[in-house]
């Protein structure tokens, strides 16, 4: 009797998991639909300033040695006219930094750019908190914000303040592009990932009339807006996101803008990514804590709320990925005893798998980068990693969202720069901080070899397939599990063999400036 109950709560679960990535995946290619229908659905200039109002831009940084000269000299040089151009940089670092920062604005005001240096001694609200204290001094109408790994085009304001000549726009966002795109295979990846993000789930809700989101960067707001939305809040690690709701709730319309971009650095060691991934998983979950219940009661069209849900919901997937592997291996084995009990499951896994989540995927991704560069071909070989990549990233990405969901607040964690440039090579790694031994570093090293484990335990789940004989279309999916779980766990751990745990040493960063070609 406690098996048949064992296996029927087994079976149970199985299907509730994978009808929920089967969800998600279907939603991927409405996304696509979404897309391709409202396609010429692009922003229209209605009109322009005759006379450009008053702009500041906010540069926020913590401990931004390698970057933060290079992006305060290339906001210096946007296409603005000096005297409504204000560039506030909102530094709360503790290392070297402050003087590199310091020194770089004392140069730029001699040469006549409006430049101020705004110091916190702590950082209380982390990113959103200097936000905040930067606006309450901002002398600028519209407010632009640039992370410090980003590097600016010189008509970025030409090409995006013209909008607000409609009163409802509140935030008009540019796309991300990426300096070091062909570094290594893991920035490519990542490239990839953040083309779909912005091509497509941009493209889609925008142009559909749908809630999108600010993404913390590589955007303008109207200063108005921020304020009538709440300003920004720090109870959530995105705080961008956070703000995004609140205005779009509040009636403010946003703009996306795919032919102006901004490059920025992609994390090139595997640990930055994954502080980068934790952070916004988390922060997604603690958003859709916070605002999707007032979303859901708020007098807004069926369309919307349904869009805000797989939106703010989306951190989820990750623990159905991380579930979906650990039920894997006791669905074969009592599959393999009775199959016919269990054809519906391994039917469901193998469809599931192939149809909804892969396809959909596949689909999504490769749509990106036929918008953007006319070709799909080169993609393609990047496909397989792609969907490891965002297998392994699962067990990382879902306690972060599960800790989200639950209320947990955490220190936000920036997301290592090393001032990379696309002909660099690897001379960043000589940039690597030599890390602290701490609680955060060991559960992240342990979290390494959980991984390594859950790749170890796939390879046994494909391994009894074939021990029995049992060849299907999920045995191939199966081994992207495992090469996924081992990738991101070996890497991890090789990147922290790189940095010795002792204390950073106070080394004099390399100089910074426009890199060639941006």
């Amino acid at each position: 009797m406690w098996t048949l109950t064992y296996e029927r709560l087994l079976l149970g679960a199985f299907l509730f998991v994978m009808g929920m990535v089967c969800v998600y995946g279907l939603h991927r290619y409405h996304l696509v639909y979404l897309y391709y229908k409202h396609r010429r659905n692009l922003p229209k200039l209605r009109s322009r300033f005759s006379a450009l109002p008053p702009v500041t831009v906010q540069l926020p940084m913590y401990n931004e040695r390698y970057v933060a000269q290079r992006v305060i000299e290339a906001c210096c040089r946007i296409d603005y006219p000096r005297d409504l151009l204000q560039i506030q940089v909102l530094d709360d670092s503790t290392d070297d930094t402050v003087e590199i920062a310091r020194e770089t604005v004392e140069r730029m005001r001699a040469g006549g750019h409006d430049v101020v240096f705004i110091h916190r001694t702590d950082r209380t609200g982390f990113k959103a908190g200097a936000l905040e204290a930067g606006s309450r001094v901002a002398k600028g109408e519209f407010i632009c914000i640039f992370d410090a790994d980003f590097l600016p085009p010189a008509d970025i304001l030409q090409r995006t303040i013209h909008y607000f000549m409609d009163p409802q726009v509140g935030m008009v966002q540019a796309r991300w592009e990426h300096i070091n795109r062909s570094h290594s295979l893991l920035t490519r990846v990542q490239a990839v990932l953040l083309d779909g993000h912005f091509v497509m789930e941009h493209g889609a809700r925008n142009r559909s009339g749908r809630f999108m989101s600010f993404n913390g960067t590589a955007g303008v707001w109207r200063k108005s807006c921020i304020s009538d939305a709440g300003g920004w809040q720090h109870d959530t690690l995105t705080e961008d996101l956070d703000l995004s709701y609140r205005a779009q709730l509040r009636g403010w319309r946003f703009v996306f803008i795919p032919d102006s971009s901004s490059p920025a650095e992609l994390p090139p060691e595997m640990a930055g990514f994954k502080a980068q991934q934790h952070r916004w998983a988390k922060g997604g979950a603690q958003t859709c804590r916070k605002l999707l219940p007032t979303v859901l009661r708020a007098a807004l069209p069926a369309k919307i709320k349904v869009e805000a849900f797989f939106h703010l919901t989306s951190c989820t997937v990750y623990l159905y990925m991380v579930a979906l592997t650990l039920l894997i291996y006791p669905l074969l084995y009592f599959g393999l005893r009775d199959r016919p009990t269990y054809a519906l499951a391994h039917i469901l896994l193998d469809v599931g798998l192939f149809l909804v989540a892969t396809c959909s995927a596949s689909t999504f991704y490769v749509c990106s980068q036929r918008e953007l560069f006319r070709s799909w071909s080169e993609s393609l070989k990047y496909l397989p990693l792609l969907m490891s990549l965002g297998i392994g990233i699962s067990l990382n990405n879902g306690l972060a969202a599960l800790r989200g969901l639950l209320g947990h607040q955490s220190e936000f964690v920036r997301t290592p720069k090393f001032g990379v440039q696309e002909e660099a090579g690897g001379g960043w790694k000589q940039r690597i901080a030599y890390r602290k031994a701490s609680s955060r570093q060991i559960y992240e090293r342990i979290q390494a070899f959980v991984e390594l484990g859950l790749g170890v335990y796939m390879v046994g789940c494909m391994a009894l397939s074939v021990e029995q004989g049992w060849f299907t279309i999920g045995l191939p999916f199966m081994a992207l599990f495992a090469v996924g779980y081992f990738y991101v766990g070996a890497t991890t751990l090789l990147g922290y063999s790189m940095a010795p745990t002792r204390a950073q040493p106070q080394t004099a960063p390399v100089s910074g400036g426009i890199a060639p070609g941006t």
